[in-house]
């Protein structure tokens, strides 16, 4: 499905292919050869996705453009089912696995492998050819690898990484009512999309 979104179409080159069942939303644009899957969801809410040559977006992923940090991804590169891409950075040829997590502001340098459930933390960056271990989390410029079981440690680096204020524009410690009451007012949006006729 096509849709437009604060009056943005997507762009689909004939040679590229979107699932029936595949949501493009907004500033949405594939590259040649790229492939959008059952279930998966590009959308561009304020701010653009790209999709590189011979990139392929599997089942149920998402990819998330957002006005300061839009989603672009190079060419040759695979988003696994369920992976969240969301305001990131994905350079050429990179490998992101099943259930995978990138958020704002990250950046995966060139060849790069995010694994199965692997997190990016925002504004984090993930070096060229670098691999990022099966439920991992990265975290700083340049990334640092962490597993699961060394929350304190890893706490350290992401504090000073600023999540409220790169996802929700706030400051830390900001109500979740506020937050919330916010974000319901921004994805009203949608309210005004408009479906696109299938060609």
């Amino acid at each position: 499905m096509l849709l437009e979104h604060r009056g943005r179409r997507p762009v689909v080159p004939e040679s590229a292919y979107v699932a029936p069942s595949a949501v493009l939303c907004g500033a949405v644009v594939l590259g040649e050869g790229s492939r959008v899957l059952h279930g998966a969801v590009l959308t561009a809410e304020n701010g653009e996705v790209r999709l590189g040559t011979n990139s392929v977006v599997m089942e149920n992923a998402l990819v998330r453009g957002r006005a300061n940090h839009p989603a672009l991804l190079g060419d040759a590169v695979l988003v696994g089912p369920h992976a969240h891409v969301n305001g990131a950075t994905v350079e050429d040829e990179v490998f992101i696995a099943t259930g995978a997590a990138l958020f704002p502001g990250s950046v995966v340098g060139a060849g790069a492998e995010l694994r199965i459930n692997s997190v990016l933390q925002v504004n984090s960056r993930l070096e060229a050819g670098a691999v990022l271990p099966i439920g991992w989390i990265a975290v700083g410029d340049p990334a640092q690898l962490f597993s699961p079981d060394r929350h304190e440690e890893l706490w350290q680096i992401q504090r000073e990484l600023d999540f409220p204020g790169t996802v929700y524009g706030v400051p830390r410690g900001t109500a979740m009512r506020d937050i919330m009451a916010r974000q319901s007012t921004f994805y009203g949006a949608h309210h005004d999309d408009r479906e696109l006729p299938s060609d």
